[in-house]
């Protein structure tokens, strides 16, 4: 007795599912080797960084700091056993002088990082999408030279260049905003609505210095997609059965367009902690970028390896969400993924 349609649809998408998961834990795995041997090539060692300011630490305090620390061991020793803490999710302690746990450090920062993040992502679609489909359409027009300019000029602009900038300007000339930190001295003071007020001030400029660059990409992206999708002989054809404009651009244009995009916001995901380094730095503001340069400078192996961890978690994440978005944005690619197992 033959299975019925659904069922061997099902069967399909588990299989599917199932691959995709085991190709997942061995890229992540993969990364965790190659990154783990990666970091302990760098010149230095955490008790190096330890003990290099005190006069009174010599080798004897050097040899017992690895001993303490397991760096004494072979290489490959050190990976398996954190290999084996990481399947219990635990990402060791750190080896800086609090000795805090890694995952507990990350967890602080991520909120910030992560929320910081989004928010840019969110405004960026908000603003690309719309300024890269009127770019596209009205080719050659005063709005598309002036965004061209616009543009590049987020291209050119350093992004520390730009935040010194909106510093002097926002917050030393006008007053209105200020320079750094998350919150004000008299934060703990303030009402619920007045704490939500001064987080925002404190994370205008930020995400602001983050939005440039990204509305320059991702809406010169889309423009030059939407052009290539334009010229296509179906919108010929869609213009020619009488759809209206607003139909056409919309429903065809738009989402063979979006394909492209799709991939570069999925390859975005590990920006999340990564690009906002710089941003965290010159705001002073304690998120994941921060922790993970603080932790390469320490050379503090346990707390780099978990930040590594996330971001291989992320990429993978990122290319998760790029597949569901090519299934929304095209119904062609969802039917040939599930019919794949039959054809």
């Amino acid at each position: 007795m033959n299975a019925a349609p659904g069922d061997s649809r099902w069967k399909t998408l588990l299989l599917r599912a199932f691959r995709k998961l085991v190709w997942m834990l061995l890229v992540l795995w993969g990364i965790t080797l190659v990154s783990f041997f990666v970091i302990h090539l760098a010149p230095g060692t955490p008790t190096d960084m330890q003990t290099s300011l005190n006069p009174l630490a010599g080798d004897l305090v050097r040899e017992r700091l690895n001993a303490l620390y397991g760096l004494d061991r072979p290489l490959w020793e050190q990976y398996v056993d954190w290999l084996s803490r990481l399947v219990h999710l635990d990402f060791g302690l750190s080896l800086s002088t609090d000795a805090r746990p890694v995952i507990d450090k990350i967890m602080e920062r991520m909120p910030l990082t992560v929320g910081m993040n989004v928010i840019s992502l969110l405004l960026t679609l908000l603003i690309s999408i719309p300024t890269g489909i009127v770019s596209a359409v009205r080719r050659g027009s005063f709005f598309d030279r002036t965004l061209t300019v616009l543009v590049f000029l987020g291209f050119a602009m350093p992004s520390f260049w730009l935040a010194m900038l909106l510093m002097l300007f926002f917050g030393i000339d006008l007053g209105w905003l200020p320079l750094s930190g998350i919150t004000s001295l008299d934060y703990a003071q303030l009402s619920p609505l007045g704490k939500m007020l001064d987080l925002s001030k404190h994370l205008v400029l930020p995400v602001l210095v983050g939005l440039v660059g990204s509305i320059a990409g991702t809406s010169r992206f889309l423009r030059s997609s939407m052009l290539e999708v334009l010229r296509q002989d179906y919108m010929t054809t869609a213009r020619a059965k009488g759809l209206p404009p607003r139909l056409v651009i919309g429903r065809h244009a738009l989402r063979n367009a979006l394909l492209p995009v799709i991939t570069m916001l999925g390859l975005s995901v590990p920006g999340l902690i990564g690009g906002s380094v710089i941003i965290e730095t010159i705001f002073a503001l304690p998120g994941l970028g921060q922790l993970f340069y603080s932790a390469v400078m320490a050379r503090d192996y346990p707390l780099i390896m978990g930040n590594l961890v996330l971001g291989a978690v992320l990429t993978l994440l990122g290319n998760m969400l790029a597949d569901a978005g090519y299934g929304l944005a095209d119904p062609r690619i969802r039917t040939s993924t599930t019919s794949g197992g039959r054809s």
